[in-house]
């Protein structure tokens, strides 16, 4: 009964990040568009896919991957989702420069922009949080709460960007992957909250 589980539980995570992929791969609206400008949009997917794979192993939530094995996972992941946030925003500036630019100065007159630069810049401080963790002698607990609120904003950022875009992600896929970004995001919150007052009640 458990390899069942686990096996349905790989498949969903599985379908949840390949099926948006999928669908924005056959999207019409990639017919005559520069490859440069495609790559980025494609990064863009992978970004919010990446999203939603660091809750799952921050939490120890995905069968067969111990909370140790995970966290480690989920920091080569933060590294990958830094990548795919990069090739994003490098993409869009080669083949929009003033886009980018209004975008960045929080002046573009697309609200889904300021979402996309707020999760952007969110992602990079993470980044930089968890590369001068040691380096900063930060407590565990300011440790945990920095990222955390750091991965909310990301979070948030991420998915109201995605909804407020149409593009070639299909829209059935696309919101179902941002339920569950959000659904696995608030898991690991709760659980971190849980965790956080049993410590306090034991001291």
């Amino acid at each position: 009964m458990g390899s069942v589980r686990a096996v349905l539980i790989w498949l969903g995570v599985a379908l949840a990040v390949t099926v948006p992929i999928a669908v924005a791969a056959a999207s019409p609206l990639l017919q005559w568009r520069d490859p440069i400008y495609i790559a980025a949009c494609f990064a863009g997917i992978v970004a919010l896919a990446l999203v939603f794979a660091q809750p799952l192993l921050a939490g120890g939530y995905l069968p067969e991957v111990s909370i140790r094995k995970g966290r480690r996972v989920h920091s080569f992941v933060g590294v990958l989702l830094v990548t795919a946030v990069l090739v994003h925003l490098v993409g869009l500036w080669i083949t929009s420069p003033p886009d980018v630019v209004d975008a960045l100065l929080f002046r573009s007159p697309t609200p889904f922009s300021v979402w996309g630069v707020l999760a952007m810049w969110a992602v990079f401080a993470a980044a930089i949080l968890a590369a001068l963790r040691l380096r900063l002698r930060l407590s565990p607990r300011i440790w945990r709460l920095g990222h955390t609120g750091l991965a909310v904003v990301t979070v948030i950022g991420s998915v109201v960007h995605a909804l407020l875009i149409e593009g070639t992600m299909g829209t059935g896929s696309k919101v179902l992957l941002c339920a569950l970004v959000l659904a696995a995001t608030l898991k690991v919150v709760l659980d971190l909250r849980s965790w956080t007052l049993l410590t306090r009640a034991r001291r």
